[in-house]
C-alpha cells in the first residue's frame, strides 16, 4: 500500500492583469478603505478577451507536467474543481477547466478574482495528508448561487454568506476536535496547529475565521487561551450561537486578542489571495501556495491546518503533514517551481495600455509591459466579456502582448460555439495553423 500519499507538486498561474482596489474605491465612489481595509484586499485579478477559465487551467496544468517533467501517461486519475460552467453538457474535464470569477458591478465586484492550480498526488510526498484528522459540513443555503444560466454573474447574499461561512467553520472544527482528541486522547486547540489556511472570499473573513476558532477554543475549554483573551471574552461566554454571529463586540474583541497568532499562524498564507482576490475552487490551495512561498525553509516536520468551503454549502477542515521530501518533489522546489514573486512582479495594472503600445514602450525585464490602464478600462473590459459570454462566431484580438511565454489564450469561438486556443511560445506565439507571431 502506498505511503505518506499527499501532494508532490504544484503549480499556479494567475492572470498578468489587475486592478488597485484602491483605485476601484474612487471610481465607485466608496468611502477610502471600503475595499482595501473593509475587505482587506490589495489588487484584484481579472481575465481579458483572450484569457478564460480553460486558457487558464491549460496553462496551470501543462506547466506543472513540463516544469516537473512528468509523463502525462504516468497520471492514473484526474480530477477538475470548478463552480463555472461554459456549456452545459461538455465535461469541463474535457478543458481541463480551473475555476475563475468575477461579479457584475455592485457591492461584491470587488471581492472577485481569478486563478488556476494544478497539483500532482502521489506517494512519498511532501506534504502528507493527515486523513484521520477531518471534519466535514453540509446544509441547504441560498448564500451564493447561478440560477440564470445566461449569465456569468452569481446571486450573492452577503450578509447570509459570512454567517453561513462561520456557521460551517464552527462545526467542521467541532468534528475536528472530536477525531484529533478520540484519537490522540489530548485536547485540540489552535495552538497545536503551526499554520491555519483557509478558503479565502476575501481577508477580513479570514481575519474573522481565525478570531473565531480562538473563541470556540474558549468556549470548549477556557484554559486553552491566555488570561487577556479569556478576561476579555468571557463577557460572550453566554451568548447563544446566533447572537454570536451577530454580535460586532464579540468580532471586534477576538480579532484583537487574536492578532498575535494570527500573524504567526495566518498572515503567512494571505499574500495570493490578498493580491489575486477570490479564486474560489482555486481559492484555498493559492493561499496554501502564499504558505510555501514564504516559508518553505521552515516547514519541514510542520502541522497544517485547511479550511475549504463551497457556497450552497459543503465544507471541509482537514491536516497536513510536511516534510522537505526529495527533489524534484520538495517543498524548496515546489515553491521554486511556482515562482509567485516573478507572477506578481509580472503582472500590470490596467492604466493606458493602447497609447503606450502606440508609443512604442518597450518590455521592461522585470515586470513585462509597464502599461497601466484605470478603473474604467477594467470594466469596459468587463462588458466586453459580458457580451461575449455564451456568444459564438466571434475572433479575439489575439493579443497576447501582455501574456508570459508558455500560457495559452483564446483566439476564436466559431458558429458552433466550439473553442480555440493557441501558446506563446518563447518569443513568439505559435498559432493552430502552425504560424507564428509576433509574441510580443
Amino acid at each position: 500500500m502506498a505511503k505518506n500519499v499527499g501532494v508532490l507538486a504544484m503549480e499556479i498561474y494567475f492572470p498578468p492583469t489587475c486592478v488597485q482596489q484602491e483605485a476601484l474605491e474612487t471610481r465607485d465612489g466608496a468611502s477610502k478603505g471600503k475595499y482595501t481595509i473593509g475587505l482587506g484586499q490589495d489588487c484584484m485579478a481579472f481575465c481579458t478577451e483572450v484569457e478564460d477559465v480553460i486558457s487558464m487551467s491549460l496553462t496551470a496544468v501543462t506547466s506543472l507536467l513540463e516544469k516537473y517533467t512528468i509523463d502525462p501517461k504516468q497520471i492514473g486519475r484526474f480530477e477538475v474543481g470548478s463552480e463555472t460552467v461554459i456549456d452545459k453538457s461538455k465535461s469541463i474535464k474535457t478543458f481541463l477547466m480551473q475555476i475563475f470569477e468575477v461579479y457584475a458591478e455592485g457591492p461584491a465586484r470587488p471581492t472577485g478574482g481569478a486563478a488556476a492550480i494544478a497539483m500532482l498526488i502521489g506517494p512519498d510526498a511532501p506534504i502528507v495528508f493527515e486523513s484521520k484528522f477531518r471534519g466535514s459540513h453540509m446544509s441547504h443555503a441560498y448564500d451564493f448561487y447561478k440560477p440564470n444560466l445566461a449569465s456569468e454573474y452569481p446571486v450573492v447574499d452577503g450578509k447570509l454568506s459570512q454567517t453561513c461561512y462561520l456557521m460551517a467553520l464552527d462545526t467542521c472544527y467541532k468534528y475536528f476536535c472530536y477525531k484529533y482528541e478520540k484519537l490522540e486522547g489530548k485536547q485540540f486547540s489552535i495552538s497545536d496547529a503551526d499554520h491555519i489556511v483557509f478558503h479565502s472570499p476575501y481577508n477580513k473573513l479570514v481575519q474573522k475565521s481565525f478570531a473565531r476558532l480562538l473563541f470556540n477554543d474558549f468556549m470548549r475549554n477556557a484554559s486553552s487561551v491566555d488570561d487577556i483573551a479569556k478576561g476579555k471574552l468571557s463577557p460572550f461566554s453566554n451568548l447563544t450561537g446566533d447572537e454570536s454571529y451577530q454580535s460586532r463586540d464579540l468580532e471586534k474583541v477576538s480579532q484583537q486578542v487574536s492578532k498575535s497568532l494570527y500573524d504567526a499562524k495566518v498572515q503567512p498564507t494571505t499574500l495570493i489571495p490578498k493580491q489575486v482576490g477570490n479564486m474560489y475552487t482555486a481559492s484555498l490551495y493559492a493561499a496554501f501556495a502564499s504558505l510555501i512561498h514564504n516559508k518553505h525553509s521552515e516547514l519541514a516536520g510542520k502541522r497544517v491546518i485547511l479550511f475549504s468551503y463551497g457556497s450552497g454549502l459543503t465544507s471541509t477542515m482537514f491536516s497536513l503533514r510536511l516534510h522537505e521530501g526529495q527533489h524534484p518533489f520538495c517543498l524548496s522546489n515546489i515553491a521554486t517551481v511556482m515562482n509567485v514573486a516573478g507572477k506578481l512582479k509580472w503582472r500590470h495594472e490596467i492604466e493606458t495600455y493602447n497609447s503606450r503600445i502606440l508609443n512604442g514602450i518597450e518590455k521592461d525585464s522585470n515586470r513585462g509591459f509597464l502599461m497601466q490602464f484605470p478603473p474604467e478600462k477594467f470594466v469596459q473590459t468587463m462588458k466586453l466579456m459580458e457580451h461575449r459570454y455564451g456568444a459564438k462566431d466571434f475572433v479575439t484580438s489575439k493579443d497576447c502582448g501582455l501574456l508570459s511565454p508558455g500560457t495559452y489564450y483564446l483566439t476564436e469561438v466559431d458558429s458552433m460555439y466550439r473553442r480555440f486556443y493557441s501558446k506563446k511560445d518563447g518569443d513568439y506565439t505559435v498559432c493552430e495553423n502552425g504560424s507564428l507571431a509576433n509574441g510580443h
